[in-house]
């Protein structure tokens, strides 16, 4: 298996009002988005140029949505890159630029 294009552990995945987990895990490798649970479980997947990924209008900058299979998921990150070497979930803005750049949607 390739190295993934991006990775975050440590995310809090919602779906509307009710949180899936806390510590999960968000994953881009060979063209698909994953949502996995801190134990590894998927909670969904889709090819990544079906997904839908963007900052709330009023929100803090840790957070993200992911639009994947007709479900909105939130994402919490990070509210800044961790310094190299530190543990610590990558912004969400890096998390949304993975997104279109996995895509082919921009550089």
């Amino acid at each position: 298996m390739a190295e993934p294009e991006f990775r975050a552990t440590g995310v809090r995945i919602g779906k509307r009002l009710r949180s899936l987990t806390r510590a999960g895990q968000v994953r881009i490798s060979d063209g698909r988005l994953e949502l996995l649970t801190s134990y590894g479980s998927e909670i969904d997947s889709a090819p990544v140029q079906a997904v839908r990924a963007s900052k709330p209008w009023f929100g803090p900058d840790d957070r993200a949505t992911a639009d994947l299979n007709g479900n909105r998921y939130q994402l919490t990150l990070g509210d800044h890159d961790p310094a190299p070497g530190e543990p610590g979930p990558p912004a969400a803005r890096r998390f949304i630029e993975a997104v279109r750049r996995a895509a082919g949607r921009g550089d």
